[in-house]
Order: structure tokens, then C-alpha cells, then sequence
């Protein structure tokens, strides 16, 4: 492993004494600290709740994963222990992250996706209640990318998440009862359903899976009382069913005009053309705006399917009463190599250009990091945060990539080290940011792919995909990197190479520490302002899930984190274990061939504490 030049002096000492729990590792020359917020910086939404508590995914609707905790701090986190842990009986991808409210702990396995509500009151965390849903076990089959679940929300004492099989359900958080459960998706045609939702103004927000199999995807509302859909908002196709209207606004000529879902589209190659909603949802009450990614277009095949092929791989602001589109933009049109947009977009106001703007930060599987004005969808800064060689950069005047000739697949051409893989620059682990430092955290892959196609057929509940692309390590033999990022000037501040992706989320608190964890089964802990590593712990298994901070009962302050191999990364490929995905584009065991040396399924939550 290696580290960025601003943190090197304190590296050494910190793998020395940093293998164990109770000692950690750490430098008195690296203090972080709770500084004041840099000028024109914030979060650009309240939180819901106490800041001793975690009620939604990304800890509020900026999906910022900031803690205002500041107990633990770059000073005494080399303290830091294993106050207790929880067995989810569940083994597989681990991803998402459990959530906190009033003294109660709620967690949401991959599937059967069994909830629990442990009692943080009470001397071993018992069980309040455990909850598992009716959920049709043809889903594992049909499930592209592991059987995950990216987490739950909480709104108006109840708990909301998805089930594998298509259906969201709503649990009583005090008793356990289940409230309503509501068919969403649709089976037959290969949607599954593993994101995380969000409730806004009493409605729940969900969206599919199944980008490589043909769906047409979609976003859609639910009455959070009654479990009634309100609106859906398809992706592709008509005007009339994409919900763009009289509020619709092109920031960019070439995404003006009517029925671009329609006719970017050769023939009805839209109604199987994927753009589905699997990623991160976030939401501005002050534009009353939220804003969701899409994925990959179907097939992989790009020859298949010339156009743009809207709204694939793009960004959408949609009205949240009504589910209209007020702006759109595709980070890569007509994409060609599996870039979908589905990456969390973080909501923040900073300086830039002497004024501070309204702005949502996303970074892309493209390997671009955004940063985008949120009312509008202009693209104010565009920067390669990784290796890559698709393109030569983002031309702002149009918003589109500079493409790279000598990278773009086509019918009997095999491209050679294209960067980045499929995989991308970022993949669902998502970032975190503090308006402490103004930085964002970024856990990163570094990978790099071969890439050819092959005409496909679409048979419904089948993979629709059209293409081979084993990996290869990228540039400097790393294959993922912790970073911190200053959109602002689209700059690397600091970065932690570690030798597999990145797969586990970030979360940075206001004591200056942000946390994060790896493949091969480490927990650790960086200086959020200069990356010296101060802390790092074995869990039992790879960790492709998110940390939170939360306040127990006692008044201390603790970190939780699932731990358990997982997720397409860490299933898919990981050499040892079996893919539910017949026809996946990778060579068996290539991308990661020694990862189960360190690591091996696993299921169980981890709480750590001064």
C-alpha cells in the first residue's frame, strides 16, 4: 500500500502499531480537528433528527455521510476498540448501512433481506424485533450483481426498504409489524430491487435493477401510509411516460426537443434499452428537487443501438410532488463501455468563482468527477479523478466528453486497456463530505479493461449484454485508491493506495477522521485534512458497506460498519465463489486471483469505541 506525499512521514508508524484495536496506530504530527467550516461552505440540507442519530442512508438528503460527533477525534482515534458485534445470519455482499433512531439500531440483510431492531439500552443489544418478508427466492437467480441491499429509511416511526423479488414493504419500528408490502417490479422481465429508498414529504422513493437485463428503468413514489404508488417516472421512451413537461429546462442544446427518450433510440430498441435507478437518491427541499442516476444502456453492444440513447448514464432532477423532469444531463451519451450514473450525488454550496453556488458533487463510473449547478444542470467543473484514457476531458461548453477514437469498442474490434473498466473510476461505494475541511472522501477503484462485443438478442429475464471485458490492474499496479477531493478546483488533495478497489463506503465526522474499509477485511481510520493513516482493524470479513457514527445511550460516541464479502466486486470475481450471472463479462478469478487468501463470506455487524 501506498499514500500520497502529504501523509507519507506518518504512514510507517501507523502500520506498525495500527494492526490492533486497542492500540491503533497514529502521529502526534498529524492532528486533524474540528476546524471552522470553511467560508462559503455547507451542506446543503439539514438533518433530520439528532445529530446522535443516522435516520437515512447517506445520513441526510445532501447524502453528504457527515457526522457533527466529535468525540473521537484524529488525536485518541488510535483508541478506538471493538465495543460489541451482531451476527446477521446472512452471508453475502454486506453493502448499505444499519440506522439509529431514539436508542433503537436497525439493520437490513442482503437476501431473504430479514430486518432486525437491536435495543441499544440494554447490556448485549437483545432483539426488539426480526422481520422477514414474503420474498421470492427466483430473484437470486436473476440478480445481476450479488443479492445485496444497499439499506433502510426512516420516516414517521417506520422503517422502509426493498426486497430482492420487486417489492418495497414498510415495518412499525416499534413492534416490528408489517405494514404494507407493494409490488414494484416486474419479475419476468429480470428487475430486482436493492437500493436504498428515501421518504420526501410522505412519500417513498424507489427505483430497479437490472441494467443488463433488458428492463426499461424507472423511478416511482409511494404513499408512505398506505403503500399506494403515486407517480412513476420511466427513463426512457415517450415524453408522456419519461414525465418531461412545461417546467423541463435544457441546460445544454443537445438535450432539447421532444421525445428524446424516443428518438435517440434506433426503432423500439428504447423499451429494452435499461437506464435503470439502482443507485443513491438525494433531494433538495428548497428546490423541492430530487435527483437520481440511471445506468447502463442495453446491450453493451453500442452498434446495436446508435444515438445518445436518453435518458441512460445520466443525471435527473425531477419535481418530488409530481415526479417531473425540471432538468437532465448524461455524463457519457451513447455510452459504450458500462458507465452508468448511479453514483450518489452529494448537495453542497461552495465557493467557486468568487461566489458561492448551489451545487450537487458526483462522481462518476466514468472516471469524471461533476460539479454540477443543482437548479440547473450546468456543468461548472469536470476533472478525471482516476487513471483513465477514454477521454481526453470534458469540453463545458457542451458537457460532453472528449473522446478517445482508439478506445471505442465496435463490431469485431477487441479494444485493448481501456481505463476505467467497467467497474468505473467509482462504483456504488459511495463518498463522503465535510464542511470542515470542504473536502470530499472518495473511495476509488483503479482498473482497466479489454473490451469487445458481439451481437445479442434480447429474451426477456435474460442477460442483454453483448460483450467480453476481462481486467486488468490500472496505471501504478494499485487497484484502488481513499482519496480526498476538492471539487472546487478539481484536485487530488490526498489518497491512500490500497492493492483492491475500494468497495466499502466513506464517512468523515466533525472530530476530523473519516473512516473507510477494504476488500480484504480492513476497518481503518485517516486524518480527514492531510490522509495519515491513524487506525486499522481486521474484521472478519471484506467490507463493501458503509460506516455511521452514531451516540448510544451511554453519551459515547461509536462507529458501525457491516462486514461481509460481497457486491459485484467482491462476489462476481473474487475467484473462490460462485456467480448467480450465467453469462458475466469477466474472466473467473482474473481481476482479484489472491483475495481469498485474506478474506472469505461473512455476515456481521462491527461497533467500535473509545
Amino acid at each position: 500500500m501506498r499514500i500520497g506525499i502529504l501523509a507519507l512521514g506518518t504512514l510507517a508508524l501507523g502500520l506498525l502499531l495500527g494492526a490492533c484495536a486497542d492500540t491503533g496506530g497514529g502521529s502526534s504530527a498529524a492532528k486533524g480537528g474540528a476546524d471552522p467550516t470553511v467560508p462559503g461552505t455547507k451542506i446543503a440540507t439539514a438533518r433530520i433528527g439528532t445529530p446522535g442519530e443516522w435516520t437515512m442512508p447517506g445520513a441526510d438528503y445532501a447524502n453528504s455521510r457527515y457526522s457533527e460527533l466529535d468525540q473521537i477525534t484524529a488525536d485518541n482515534v488510535k483508541n478506538l476498540h471493538a465495543a460489541w458485534t451482531f451476527s446477521t445470519g446472512v452471508l453475502r455482499g454486506h453493502e448499505g448501512q444499519p440506522l439509529v433512531v431514539d436508542k433503537t439500531m436497525y439493520l437490513v440483510t442482503p437476501y431473504p433481506n430479514v430486518s432486525y431492531a437491536l435495543d441499544l439500552e440494554t447490556e448485549g443489544q437483545p432483539l426488539k424485533w426480526k422481520v422477514r418478508p414474503e420474498n421470492d427466492q427466483a430473484a437470486i437467480g436473476l440478480a445481476c450483481c450479488d443479492v445485496v441491499n444497499r439499506g433502510a429509511a426512516y420516516a414517521d416511526g417506520r422503517i422502509f426498504y426493498n426486497l430482492l423479488d420487486g417489492h418495497t414493504v414498510a415495518i412499525d419500528a416499534a413492534s416490528g409489524k408489517l405494514l404494507w408490502r407493494t409490488k414494484m417490479a416486474n419479475l419476468a422481465r429480470g428487475e430486482t430491487m436493492t437500493m436504498a429508498p428515501i421518504v420526501v414529504k410522505g412519500k417513498v422513493l424507489v427505483g430497479s435493477s437490472g441494467g443488463e437485463m433488458g428492463v426499461r428503468g424507472w423511478i416511482a413514489a409511494i404513499d408512505a401510509t398506505s403503500g399506494k404508488e403515486l407517480w412513476r417516472g420511466y427513463n426512457l421512451g415517450p415524453d408522456t411516460d419519461i414525465k418531461v413537461g412545461s417546467r423541463y429546462k435544457a441546460f445544454y442544446p443537445q438535450n432539447a426537443g421532444k421525445d428524446q427518450g424516443l428518438t435517440s433510440w434506433p426503432g423500439e430498441s428504447w423499451k429494452t434499452g435499461g437506464a435503470a435507478v439502482w443507485g443513491w437518491l438525494s433531494y433538495d427541499p428548497e428546490l423541492d428537487l430530487v435527483y437520481h442516476g440511471t445506468s447502463n444502456p442495453g446491450p453493451w453492444a453500442g452498434h446495436q443501438r446508435p444515438g445518445d440513447n436518453k435518458w441512460s448514464a445520466a443525471i435527473i432532477a425531477r419535481d418530488a410532488d409530481t415526479g417531473e423532469i425540471v432538468w437532465a444531463f448524461q455524463p457519457t451519451p451513447h455510452d459504450l463501455w458500462d458507465y452508468d450514473a448511479v453514483n450518489e450525488n452529494i448537495l453542497a454550496d461552495l465557493p467557486l468563482g468568487g461566489v458561492t453556488r448551489k451545487v450537487l458533487v458526483h462522481f462518476d463510473r466514468n472516471g469524471f468527477a461533476y460539479t454540477i449547478d443543482r437548479a440547473t444542470g450546468e456543468v461548472i467543473l469536470a476533472k478525471a479523478f482516476v487513471p483513465m484514457n477514454w477521454a481526453t476531458g470534458v469540453d463545458l461548453k457542451t458537457g460532453k466528453p472528449v473522446l478517445n477514437p482508439d478506445k471505442m469498442p465496435g463490431p469485431n474490434k477487441k479494444i485493448e486497456n481501456i481505463c476505467p473498466s467497467l467497474e468505473g473510476g467509482k462504483n456504488q461505494q459511495p463518498a463522503a463530505f465535510s464542511p470542515v475541511t470542504g473536502l470530499f472522501y472518495v473511495p476509488t477503484n483503479n482498473l482497466c479493461m479489454h473490451f469487445e462485443t458481439r451481437e445479442v438478442s434480447y429474451v426477456a429475464g435474460t442477460p442483454y449484454i453483448g460483450a467480453s471485458a476481462p481486467e486488468v490492474a490500472g496505471p501504478g499496479g494499485y487497484k484502488g485508491e481513499f482519496m480526498a477531493w476538492d471539487a472546487t478546483t478539481g484536485k487530488k488533495v490526498w489518497g491512500i493506495q490500497e492493492p483492491y478497489p475500494v468497495w466499502g463506503g466513506a464517512l468523515v465526522t466533525k472530530g476530523g477522521v473519516v473512516f473507510y474499509g477494504t476488500l480484504d477485511g480492513w476497518f481503518k481510520a485517516a486524518d480527514a485534512k492531510t490522509g495519515a493513516l491513524l487506525w486499522k482493524f481486521k474484521v472478519g470479513s471484506g467490507v463493501v458497506g458503509n460506516p455511521i457514527a452514531y451516540t448510544g445511550p451511554d453519551g459515547k460516541q461509536y462507529i458501525a460498519v457491516y462486514s461481509g464479502l460481497g457486491g459485484d466486486m467482491g462476489l462476481l470475481i473474487a475467484g473462490d465463489v460462485a456467480t448467480n450471472l450465467p453469462y458475466d463479462v469477466r474472466e473467473r478469478g482474473t481481476t482479484l486471483p489472491d483475495l481469498a487468501r485474506y478474506t472469505s463470506w461473512g455476515g456481521m455487524l462491527f461497533v467500535f469505541a473509545l
